[in-house]
C-alpha cells in the first residue's frame, strides 16, 4: 500500500494510525490498539464498521457503468475534473503531511474518474472510496497510485484532519461536514451533478428518474455551514449510441432500480439508431 497514504488513513474505531501487517500469507491494516482490516486480495482494503443501509452498485451495474466509461461516453465529465484538479493543486499544500498531495474519490465508483486526475497531477496519490465492493475491486487496478478503501461515505471518513488536498464528490452522496474535516487548509472540494437536461432525450421515452429542478438548491443546502463555491462550470457533449449503447447506460446508474427489463428493451428498441443523447452536468469547485 503507498506509505503517503497510508500515512493519512485512520482507525475507523479509534481513530488511531494504522500500520500495514502480513500474517499468514494475508494482509491487513492494524492500529496499535489492534483494531484489525483485511486487504483483500482485489486489492482493497475493508474499513467498514457495523452495518449499513445500503451495500451500493450490483456487480451487473458497475461491470455496465465500467463499459460505458471505458468506451470514452463520460471523458467530458474526466476531462472537466483534470482540469479543474491540476488548477486547485497548482498551489502547493505544505501543510497536508506526506510527501505529495492527497485526491479523495468520495463514491469513487470504479475510479476511472479519479485516475483521469492522477494521469493530469503526476504529483498526487489517489483514494478511492465506495461502498461497493465489485466497484473497487476496479477502482484498485484503475491507476498505479490509487488506493481503494470500502467505506461508507455517510459516516466518518477514515482519514486524519486536514490529511487532503481535494476531495472529488461525482454523482455521489455529499458529506459535507466529513468533507471539510479532512480537507487541509486551501484544500477544494470538487463536486459534478447532473444538470437539468442531463440525458433528456431519454428521459421521457424510457421512463428514467428526471434530474431534481432543484438539485443545484439541495447540494447548496448539504455543503452550507462548511464550504463555498468558488466557480461552477456547465459541461456538455451530445452522445451517438447504438441501442445496446444505450442499455449500458441505464444498467449503469439510478434507474436500473427503476426500470423493467422487458419493457426497457422495447422502449430502447423504439427509439431506433442511431441515439443522440445530451451528456450536460454541473462542475462546482468549493472551498472550505
Amino acid at each position: 500500500m503507498d506509505s503517503c497514504v497510508l500515512a493519512r488513513l485512520r482507525c475507523p474505531v479509534c481513530q488511531d494510525p494504522l500500520a500495514e501487517v502480513v500474517t499468514g500469507g494475508s494482509r491487513a491494516l492494524r492500529c496499535p490498539r489492534r483494531h484489525s482490516f483485511d486487504i483483500a486480495r482485489q486489492g482493497y482494503v475493508n474499513l467498514l464498521t457495523g452495518r449499513t443501509s445500503h451495500s451500493g452498485d450490483t456487480a451487473e451495474m458497475v461491470a455496465a457503468r465500467a463499459d460505458f466509461l471505458s468506451a470514452g461516453h463520460y471523458d467530458v465529465i474526466s476531462t472537466a475534473l483534470a482540469a479543474a484538479a491540476d488548477a486547485a493543486l497548482a498551489t502547493p499544500h505544505p501543510t497536508v503531511p506526506g510527501a505529495y498531495p492527497l485526491v479523495v474519490d468520495a463514491g469513487a465508483g470504479t475510479g476511472r474518474h479519479l485516475a483521469a486526475v492522477l494521469a493530469a497531477v503526476p504529483a498526487a496519490a489517489g483514494l478511492a472510496l465506495d461502498i461497493s465492493k465489485p466497484a473497487l475491486r476496479r477502482a484498485a487496478r484503475a491507476h498505479p497510485r490509487v488506493t481503494a478503501a470500502l467505506a461508507d461515505t455517510w459516516q466518518r471518513l477514515p482519514l486524519a484532519d486536514a490529511s487532503t488536498a481535494l476531495v472529488l464528490n461525482v454523482f455521489a452522496p455529499r458529506n459535507g461536514a466529513e468533507f471539510r474535516r479532512v480537507l487541509a487548509p486551501g484544500g477544494r472540494l470538487l463536486v459534478v451533478t447532473p444538470a437539468t437536461d442531463h440525458l433528456t432525450e431519454l428521459v421521457a421515452a424510457l421512463g428514467l428518474l428526471r434530474v431534481d429542478p432543484a438539485k443545484a438548491d439541495r447540494v447548496a443546502a448539504s455543503l452550507a455551514g462548511h464550504f463555498t463555491e468558488e466557480s461552477t462550470t456547465v459541461h456538455r457533449q451530445e452522445l451517438t449510441l447504438s441501442g445496446p449503447e444505450v442499455a449500458t447506460l441505464v444498467g449503469m446508474g439510478p434507474s436500473a432500480w427503476h426500470t423493467d427489463p422487458a419493457g426497457l428493451t422495447a422502449r430502447i428498441d423504439a427509439l431506433g439508431e442511431p441515439v443522440r443523447v445530451t451528456v450536460a452536468v454541473r462542475l462546482g469547485t468549493y472551498r472550505a
